[in-house]
């Protein structure tokens, strides 16, 4: 049983504490809340899916024996931006890799498609993300992806990290992401169509709501961002943490 955690980050009560201070603060302010991650990536094809689901009886579905990846169709990673005010999940599935670009293009999608409507006078947005991955605190890329995407939407872009290990706590965990992966628990993933179509049906009698597209665009892995393009980015640290919680304002780029 997963009971042992480990020792906690420094800081970390403080840091849960101020996300929830930022989160009440858009939330008075009428500004959009996004919890974001990407969950992780599934092999698209006739493979095993893990669970049991219903199905007519002698009508299974038939699945490679093997998983090898010469037998996949691609990747698939979705990665998911949850509106905290109105219970509502974005996915972006992407065919490449998992990198910071992706991750402010998922964003981008989520404003063209879902935030603008429903947010039409908003002049800041709060992301919560893990520390680590495409959206890390020190990536570097994250953070010059979302100078573009500030100057692009016009909005400052305020981003709060949680402490390493309490991923968990993220609310697109517990509040989006387990019940796609209950929604989908053993049916193949043949197709992108399927990925997309299953996870646009996920809902919970708590009205969550899920829309999903699908992002064919290649993303090139490892891409550098020089100290000089980090310097031209408009980057305010707050006093807390300044690692973790930051605001990217619109303009453009320092001279």
């Amino acid at each position: 049983m997963k009971t042992k955690e480990g020792s906690a980050p420094p800081g970390r009560d403080a840091q849960f504490r101020y996300i929830n201070a930022q989160v009440k603060r858009f939330l008075q302010r009428g500004e959009p809340i996004l919890s974001v991650d990407a969950k992780k990536k599934e092999r698209v094809g006739a493979f095993k899916n893990a669970g049991r689901t219903w199905r007519p009886k002698g009508q299974p579905s038939h699945v490679n024996i093997y998983d090898y990846p010469s037998l996949a169709v691609g990747p698939a990673t979705p990665y998911g931006a949850y509106d905290v005010q109105r219970n509502e999940g974005f996915v972006n599935v992407g065919m490449s890799h998992d990198t910071a670009e992706f991750a402010v293009e998922s964003l981008r999608r989520w404003w063209r498609l879902v935030g603008r409507p429903r947010y039409p006078r908003a002049k800041a947005l709060l992301v919560c993300a893990d520390g680590g991955g495409g959206n890390g605190s020190r990536n570097r890329a994250w953070k010059y992806h979302l100078q573009h995407l500030a100057n692009h939407l016009g909005v400052a872009i305020t981003v709060c990290h949680y402490p390493p290990g309490t991923s968990k706590w993220n609310k697109i965990e517990h509040r989006m992401f387990s019940f796609i992966s209950l929604n989908w628990r053993g049916q193949p993933l043949v197709s992108y169509e399927t990925v997309v179509n299953l996870i646009s049906a996920t809902r919970t009698r708590a009205g969550l709501r899920v829309k999903a597209i699908l992002d064919p665009r290649t993303y090139t892995a490892g891409l550098k961002i020089s100290d000089e393009e980090m310097a031209a980015i408009h980057l305010e640290r707050h006093a807390l943490h300044p690692d973790w919680n930051y605001t990217i304002k619109p303009g453009s780029y320092k001279r």
